[in-house]
């Protein structure tokens, strides 16, 4: 179904810092472009949370019935370990200090990218290149920079002349930084760099003896800079202009900057038109930081073997926690959060587990179709998930009120509440039903159904303070009954 047709998605755009209406390039096809990780190490929770927000984005594209090609790379060579184009690579450092293969570092932590993504339930890109497969490419491209006068070679290393490109073209405009600011906030070169000015990036670097990770050159032995194989593998596999490219708003400068310069000093096109960055992930109120032991990764969330956390957590509580936030807001992670989010999708999840029980009516009091209505508005508001979930709650508050007889709904109506709440849980927020949620659901409606019996014999019995007692401390701890013609019912609130 192409429903793209009938919605009007706006997508907050990084470069305009504005909302807009979304209008793709080829109508029904959306080319998309997400950083992927630097596989030197586990993969941070940070770059989860980024990794996730553009999976609900290319699930909800997917959903709207676009044909999307969603690739998201794997850097596994040429990013220095302080990103300033100094230094020893990153992932050459630890096969050095592991004393293996640097393909072998690569191996075991894209691995355990991958497995952990697996777990957390993402789908997979449409394609994921690596930055070692696409050295051909970067070469190439380097030599279009060089032949159009915006890049210089020094050394056997091969430098971007930012300033040379500034004059015709605006190196900033993404991050909204001049040239001139970073001029004047830039130290001067010591005299031991070949740039001819600090602002300058590496395009391509000279391998020295010692250096494991290198490929052959019209420069001499070298590996290429941090920003060229994301312009490389971007153009490659969608064009030379692409609607969306997506990443974490730690790399909005230099790395986006630089992608959008080497992109016009190259073709002589902006490479994107509709950039998007996530925001960063917090942990208790403070930046994430191994140096100050204020840091947890994926497994530990997982497992509960950490002490951060009291408990561990759920891949889907995990998800449901991190949709509650817009994409485009810190978020603060901690446990009194993951255990409201926990109740909160356990809750949802029982609601939507009683829909099929629910009795039909001959007409509806509650007006399904704008409820449907109010969940899309919500994600074509640049993907407005906290707004999303607040409807879902909506949705299992009907399914509460018709189960109580409160309100009625229509056996179309049933039917339609109950598949547009599986598609915006599951589909899109790519929630499970967790075995354990379903379970303990089953276990909790058969321990409540025990204690109805026991009031209703109560009540037979004129026990009226037993009847009362054992209504008082189910609400107490959530669980209200409500009387009505067809018998007792109940709400987990």
């Amino acid at each position: 179904m192409q429903l793209y047709k009938d919605q009007e998605l706006k997508i907050y755009n990084s470069l305009t810092g504005q909302k807009e209406v979304f209008k793709p390039i080829n109508d029904g096809h959306i080319g998309m472009y997400v950083c992927g990780p630097t596989v030197y190490s586990n993969v941070h929770l940070g770059n989860v949370r980024t990794f996730m927000s553009f999976d609900v984005i290319f699930r909800y594209l997917r959903h709207l019935g676009y044909k999307v090609r969603y690739v998201r790379n794997i850097t596994d060579a040429g990013h220095l370990e302080n990103d300033a184009d100094v230094g020893e690579d990153k992932i050459t450092k630890k096969a050095r200090l592991e004393q293996i293969e640097p393909m072998e570092v690569v191996q075991r932590y894209t691995v355990d990218f991958h497995n952990i993504l697996n777990t957390l339930n993402f789908l997979p890109p449409s394609i994921e290149p690596t930055a070692t497969g696409h050295i051909i490419e970067q070469i190439e491209l380097i030599n279009n920079i060089i032949d159009n006068g915006f890049a210089y070679e020094v050394n056997g290393s091969v430098y971007f002349d930012v300033h040379k490109f500034d004059e015709t073209n605006e190196y900033g405009k993404l991050s909204k930084r001049k040239l001139e600011d970073l001029i004047h906030n830039t130290r001067e070169l010591d005299g031991q760099s070949d740039k001819k000015n600090p602002q300058d990036f590496a395009l391509w670097k000279k391998a020295e003896p010692q250096h494991i990770m290198r490929w052959p050159s019209p420069w001499g032995d070298g590996f290429p800079g941090w920003h060229l194989e994301c312009t490389a593998m971007s153009t490659k596999y969608l064009g030379e202009t692409f609607d969306i490219h997506g990443g974490g708003m730690d790399l909005k400068f230099p790395h986006h900057e630089c992608e959008i310069a080497q992109n016009e000093a190259a073709i002589g096109k902006s490479p994107v038109n509709y950039w998007m960055h996530a925001n960063m992930l917090e942990l208790n109120g403070q930046r994430m930081s191994k140096s100050t032991g204020n840091t947890i990764n994926p497994h530990e969330l997982l497992s509960g073997d950490n002490d951060k956390m009291s408990k561990a957590y759920s891949p889907s509580v995990i998800r449901f926690f991190m949709a509650q936030s817009s994409y485009r807001s810190v978020l603060d992670l901690t446990d009194a959060g993951l255990l409201a989010s926990e109740k909160g999708y356990n809750r949802l999840m029982e609601a939507m587990g009683l829909i099929s029980n629910l009795k039909a009516s001959g007409s509806s009091s509650i007006n399904i179709n704008e409820w449907l209505l109010k969940c899309y508005d919500a994600m074509n508001d640049d993907f407005n998930t906290p707004i999303l979930i607040a409807n879902l709650f909506e949705g299992a508050k009907y399914i509460n009120q018709v189960k109580e007889g409160s309100e009625m709904l229509t056996s179309d109506d049933i039917t339609l509440l109950e598949s547009s709440l599986n598609t915006f849980a599951f589909d899109v927020l790519g929630l499970l039903k967790d075995a354990e949620v379903q379970s303990g659901g089953d276990k909790l409606a058969g321990a409540v159904d025990v204690l109805i019996k026991l009031r209703q014999e109560a009540r037979a019995n004129k026990d009226f303070a037993l009847s009362d007692q054992i209504r008082d401390e189910l609400a107490e701890v959530g669980i209200v009954l409500k009387d009505g013609k067809d018998g007792t019912t109940f709400t987990v609130n």
